[in-house]
């Protein structure tokens, strides 16, 4: 059993639950790869092609980018303890990682100790882990990207929640295609053959889209 505390949206508080998911897996010396989806999320790609891809892939996934919109919750807190706002970056919380790199994060201990200070700030679980892969220098390593697709063309603080009539099977090929720019390949199999992907995950659904989705599973993401 995994040891749980209260969680809340937009506190520390998730990156300590995320944590300890990842110490627990640490203690299986056959893990190798460490993903975290949510409760809103699907598999674009059956598991054998997920599996495929990541247990032979050498670089982690961690979103960490530095663009205006992502500057905002740096302060004086964070210059005081040696994290510049140039050292500073956001990304999405959805993050694939190998064991080296899942180790560094589990192990690490001055940083998080900064981010559970007192700044006042929210919102840190999509700050913590962008901007420690850029501290320890991890970017060589990282392709700087997630692999969970979110649709944040609405706006506001919450991506597009997908429901059982927007589940089609252009959507879901849309959403693993992505910009179309990564060039990512995989043989599903199941009839389906190799495909190009940017995104093995996508998110949010509700529950409602669950009949559909698991219609449109042998077609389009090659489930048996």
């Amino acid at each position: 059993m995994i040891p749980s505390q209260k969680t809340s949206w937009g506190n520390i508080n998730l990156v300590e639950a995320e944590r300890r998911l990842m110490a627990n897996a640490l203690l299986d010396l056959a893990n190798t790869r460490f993903a975290l989806v949510s409760e809103s999320c699907i598999p674009l790609l059956n598991f054998e092609a997920i599996y495929s891809y990541l247990i032979t892939n050498s670089s982690s996934h961690v979103e960490s980018y530095d663009r205006g919109d992502g500057r905002g919750r740096h302060g004086p807190f964070f210059t005081a303890h040696n994290i510049t706002l140039s050292q500073w970056r956001k990304g999405a919380q959805w993050f694939e990682m190998d064991r080296a790199l899942a180790v560094e994060v589990v192990a690490e201990a001055r940083y998080i100790t900064v981010f559970r200070g007192d700044h006042g700030a929210s919102n840190m679980e999509e700050y913590y882990l962008a901007t420690l892969v850029n501290l320890i220098r991890w970017g060589n390593r990282n392709t700087n990207r997630t692999l969970t697709y979110m649709d944040w063309r609405g706006g506001g603080s919450h991506p597009k929640d997908h429901g059982e009539k927007d589940v089609t099977v252009e959507l879901v090929e849309g959403m693993r295609r992505g910009d179309g720019k990564c060039g990512y390949k995989v043989d599903v199999g199941n009839g389906v053959g190799e495909v190009e992907f940017c995104y093995l995950f996508a998110r949010k659904f509700s529950r409602d889209a669950v009949g559909k989705l698991l219609e449109l599973a042998p077609k389009v993401m090659g489930f048996g």
